[in-house]
């Protein structure tokens, strides 16, 4: 389960990391590619490894080395890369929560690892990953289910080309530590075996207070180059956090808190009897890639992950006044809340999937054409107990109160199983020299059960569906790609099975979410660009009353839909020396078409419609080596409360930084400071209203760091 934690969002702040990647990793034969951030292959569009600026979607590629110039060490962090992505209910030391176009990402079906999918209920560790890709919009070809908010690939390092090792550590905030070792190797007969390590540990003490805790990482990835045409590989990683995370603010009553007036490094969380969350992870795959003919390669990849949480805090939720009136959604006027003991132990969660593929290219008719087809499999279930979510006492937003644990288990938590096979079948068809067409489908069959620990409230349900994908590109000229696209998404679920529902457990018809999006790309040695529009239509569920009794009167159904409009602009300048990496996007969100014709026109809660992010880097010719960097976060305000009665302002966060490079001998040293929220900007970073209750979470201080690198 869960816990409720906010932080509202103001508008503007820093630094667009964009695409540029380097994707350094074995292939047939191994290569390493360097480019642009338009030349780097975007693997989760779907369509192998085609470069961004060749396909009509929008994605970003995020390298290890833009996320380590920022940073970063969640995927929390990202936000402040790309202007589509915002918080979605993002707390120090917790779960990452991400929107991408003002849809909430699903971290049950979202998320991807090298390809395949993964669980996200946890914290995933950024140190082994070569670079994330985010691919944004409906992703009904790319996913069996999923939000069409658009998906999140972390990709793993692989061993090198050549030898490479790298010794790095970083000191930030109150005294967080960290030391880290990247090591990769060829040996043997004609260097057919490559090995890779990827190892570190933390010490952390954010500014937070009340929050140190501590994380461990450390991943083996081998690959053996068995012939000219076969390679074979396997990697795995294990990787532990454990760190008290923070609950939100929240409305006083009727009142928005002045941020300015609350100290961001409060933690809610710092009663006597408080105890961390701890994630321990493990995932583990092989991949088996072979070389048919010159056309034609078949690979089978097979994928595990095994999660293992202790979710535990001291939790604020709503209040009961002095004069006895009860706030379900807010704390009280006088700034108490109640307190909350919730724990939840040893949370289980197990995924495995299989994925078996042929893609290739021929020519029929006349036409060249790329396929890319398969299988895939997955399967997952999640284990847990009994957990504690019992009364303490009442708190106060200066953390100042003192509340009493009860740890007793006395309530019931549920189990969930699934099981999907999808086939999936992609074609890229060019059409002369300056026409393409892009289309795709994938069927997806799923079983889903659930059952509470106690046995009760047991659901199970079967579904199938096919969802369609269809692109097309014109060229412009040799750099420009004019390209418009269609394609569906869908999600699944049931009524909740309760006694207040007339159909409790009922499987509800897939939504079945939609998108337009029409484009212009552009690349060159001195900028890439690209601009676009896009419309996505979600549909809504709302419970209807049907009856006048307490039980089994609520009925959910279908009720207009979620409607996103917005233009995104992206741009990487480059000139000498130098370079300004920018993105934008000014988005529409509305609700549609409700019965309920008071929720029509309604902006739904934590979404910003206004976000920019830029990054400036200029080295300077009197100091060789040296780097300079300011970059400019800026998200418009977000709506509060559902009904829109309430809004948080914008906000606008500066960051700055500096990269000093050096080579002694054959030993590259690098030296990287930075400080983020530079001039100590006090403002509501975001609103998140989870489990119908406010949240808001404060811009984080003013916050140095600073890092020093060998590589050898």
């Amino acid at each position: 389960m869960a816990y409720p934690q906010i932080s509202q969002s103001l508008i503007a702040t820093a630094a667009l990391l964009a695409c540029s990647a380097t994707l350094a990793q074995s292939t047939l034969p191994a290569v390493t590619v360097t480019g642009r951030g338009a030349d780097a292959p975007v693997s989760v569009g779907g369509f192998g490894e085609t470069p961004i600026a060749k396909l009509p979607m929008q994605a970003n590629v995020l390298s290890a080395e833009r996320l380590q110039e920022s940073g970063l060490s969640s995927l929390a962090g990202i936000t402040a890369l790309d202007a589509s992505l915002s918080d979605a209910y993002n707390s120090n030391g917790y779960v990452s929560y991400l929107k991408i176009r003002g849809y909430d990402l699903d971290n049950r079906f979202n998320y991807r690892r090298d390809g395949l999918p993964i669980n996200a209920e946890t914290s995933l560790s950024l140190g082994n990953k070569s670079s994330l890709e985010v691919l944004k919009g409906s992703s009904g070809i790319q996913a069996g289910t999923s939000s069409p908010g658009g998906l999140v690939n972390l990709l793993v390092k692989r061993p090198t080309a050549k030898d490479l090792t790298v010794v790095g550590l970083s000191l930030s905030e109150r005294g967080t530590a960290e030391a880290s070792v990247d090591l990769s190797r060829r040996f043997g007969e004609g260097q057919a075996f490559g090995l890779r390590v990827n190892a570190s540990a933390a010490q952390l003490k954010p500014e937070f207070y009340a929050a140190e805790g501590n994380r461990q990482l450390f991943a083996l990835a081998g690959d053996w180059r068995v012939s000219p045409s076969t390679l074979l590989e396997a990697e795995v990683e294990w990787n532990h956090q454990s760190q008290p995370s923070l609950p939100g603010f929240s409305l006083l009553g009727d009142k928005l808190p002045d941020a300015k007036q609350i100290d961001p490094r409060l933690n809610l969380n710092n009663q006597s009897w408080s105890q961390p969350v701890v994630f321990n992870n493990q995932h583990a795959s092989l991949r088996l890639t072979h070389k048919l003919n010159a056309d034609w390669t078949a690979k089978a990849h097979l994928g595990l992950q095994r999660l293992k949480t202790d979710d535990r805090l001291a939790y604020a939720y709503g209040c009961t006044a002095a004069d006895g009136t009860y706030y379900a959604d807010r704390y009280c006027p006088d700034g108490t809340f109640d307190m909350y003991d919730f724990r939840s132990e040893n949370e289980r969660r197990n995924s495995d999937a299989m994925d078996l593929s042929l893609s290739g290219k021929f020519q029929t008719a006349g036409l060249n054409h790329q396929l890319n087809t398969g299988l895939l499999f997955s399967r997952f279930n999640s284990r847990f107990q009994r957990q504690a979510y019992n009364w303490a006492g009442t708190g106060k937003i200066d953390a100042s109160a003192i509340t009493v644990a009860d740890p007793s288990l006395t309530d019931e938590n549920t189990n969930r199983d699934e099981r999907n096979t999808e086939f999936y079948l992609r074609d890229s068809v060019q059409l002369g020299a300056d026409w393409q067409v892009w289309a795709g489908l994938r069927h997806t069959r799923l079983q889903r059960d659930s059952v509470r620990t106690d046995g009760s409230r047991a659901t199970s349900y079967s579904q199938a569906f096919t969802t369609p994908w269809l692109g097309l590109g014109y060229h412009l000229n040799t750099q420009l790609l004019a390209y418009a696209s269609w394609g569906e998404g869908v999600e699944s679920e049931v009524t909740p099975n309760r006694k207040k529902y007339s159909a409790p457990g009922q499987a509800l018809p897939a939504l079945k979410s939609k998108q337009v999006e029409v484009g212009l790309k552009s690349g060159s040695n001195t900028v890439d660009w690209s601009v676009n529009w896009f419309d996505v239509q979600r549909p809504a569920w709302r419970d209807v009353s049907i009856c006048a009794q307490a039980d089994a009167c609520l009925s959910r159904q279908a009720d207009g839909t979620a409607h996103h409009q917005g233009l995104e602009a992206q741009a990487d300048l480059k000139w000498g020396g130098g370079g300004l990496l920018a993105s934008a996007m000014k988005l529409k969100a509305r609700r549609e078409g409700s019965a309920e014709a008071s929720l029509n026109g309604l902006k739904p809660a934590n979404v910003p419609e206004n976000n920019l992010r830029l990054q400036a880097r200029q080295n300077l010719a009197g100091v060789p080596g040296l780097q300079l960097q300011l970059g400019l976060v800026y998200e418009g305000p977000r709506a509060v409360l559902p009904d829109n009665s309430v809004a948080i302002p914008g906000w606008t966060r500066l960051d700055a930084g500096a990269r000093y490079e050096q080579l002694v001998g054959k030993t590259l040293l690098t030296l990287r400071v930075g400080v983020d929220n530079l001039v100590d900007r006090r403002a509501w970073k975001e609103s998140p209203f989870q489990f119908d209750h406010v949240y808001l979470y404060p811009l984080a201080p003013s916050t140095w760091r600073t890092s020093f690198e060998m590589s050898l």
